[in-house]
């Protein structure tokens, strides 16, 4: 026997008398409870991870299926913001609910979210953690990379920006190291954001060379919208001799968005790991691989 639910924005689907009996287990607990949610998603169908008018986004397809899988109204927390197009390998996101989920409970769960979801949504695991817990907040690092490839591959097309051109790859790295003299980047940053400050650490910037592909890493305690791509741009303007390494150090000075380079499109952007203390996890820290 099945029921068939239709849900705006995602494809009809049907759920089986099994799930529903699942979600009829879980009654009875008044607590609230709070959990992150580690999943991973090919960004190319979505306006970013933020809800949005009129728009499909990332946070509004996992709130629906956690809302019908539980059974309660679910709005998931993400770790950041992710503009549109751009693809997350790993991601974080929290959400409160009354039930307290055994182990068997959480992997049933985890099993029906991935059943449930697009091809393009893959849930990895559900963690209990402590009720003030804060999948953005209290992030202590992020790590993105940025692929360009220097050969046009019909297969790799959502997976990379095709440059056509030399690059000074040295050089770039270069540029890349004099990140680590600066705090403010302003000028890698999108104007009028709602952010209280422009301040960055930056912890890793460097560029590698594999095959036809070139990959740049950068790794901070937060980032800027359109911070990322920006950096790429203005780098790739170094790389083809546009700029002098000493016009990297004014572009930042100047705290104007203007003086950078433009912003390579976001299908070369991903978001690859974050990082969180261990005291927010409850349960044997040994058995939680974040």
């Amino acid at each position: 026997m099945y029921e068939m639910i239709a849900r705006k924005g995602i494809k009809t689907v049907f759920i089986s008398t099994c799930e529903l009996m699942f979600k009829k287990k879980l009654m009875g607990a008044k607590s609230t409870n709070r959990y992150f949610i580690k999943l991973s998603f090919k960004g190319t169908n979505y306006h970013g991870w933020q809800m949005q008018k009129n728009a499909n986004s990332i946070q509004d397809v996992l709130n629906k299926a956690l809302t019908l899988m539980l059974g309660e109204k679910i709005n998931v927390v993400g770790c950041g913001r992710t503009d549109a197009g751009v693809h997350a390998k790993e991601f974080f996101a929290h959400f409160d609910t009354k039930y307290s989920l055994t182990e068997k409970e959480i992997d049933q769960l985890v099993f029906k979210l991935n059943k449930f979801l697009p091809k393009d949504i893959a849930i990895f695991n559900i963690y209990p953690v402590r009720p003030d817990a804060h999948a953005r907040f209290d992030a202590i690092t992020r790590t993105y990379q940025y692929i360009i490839t220097q050969n046009k591959d019909p297969f790799n097309q959502e997976f990379a920006f095709y440059y056509y051109g030399s690059l000074n790859v040295d050089l770039m790295n270069k540029g890349a190291e004099i990140l680590f003299e600066y705090d403010d980047f302003t000028s890698f940053s999108k104007l009028h954001t709602q952010v209280k400050n422009n301040i960055c650490k930056i912890i890793d910037a460097r560029w590698e060379k594999k095959d036809q592909m070139l990959i740049f890493t950068i790794k901070a305690d937060r980032f800027l919208r359109n911070m990322v791509r920006a950096i790429v741009g203005t780098l790739i303007d170094l790389g083809i001799h546009k700029i002098t390494l000493d016009d990297i150090r004014e572009i930042i000075e100047q705290k104007d968005r203007s003086a950078a380079g433009r912003s390579v499109p976001a299908n070369g952007l991903f978001l690859t790991k974050i990082t969180y203390p261990e005291e927010i996890f409850h349960g044997n820290k040994s058995t939680i691989r974040v």
